[in-house]
């Protein structure tokens, strides 16, 4: 599993700071981490929303 996972109770913003928050040495495998989560769920398509 990745450092990452965005999902409906993961915050991409909340993600994003925490990243920001990390020493610029880890910044880029973070956000490798965090693209690569998106890119799945993107691949994954749509899901039927809970509303």
């Amino acid at each position: 599993m990745d450092r990452f996972e965005v999902t409906e109770t993961a915050d991409l913003l909340s993600a994003l700071e925490v990243i920001e928050a990390q020493p610029l040495a880890s910044r880029a495998d973070a956000y490798a981490s965090l693209h690569d989560a998106l890119a799945r769920e993107l691949e994954a398509g749509p899901t039927p929303s809970s509303s």
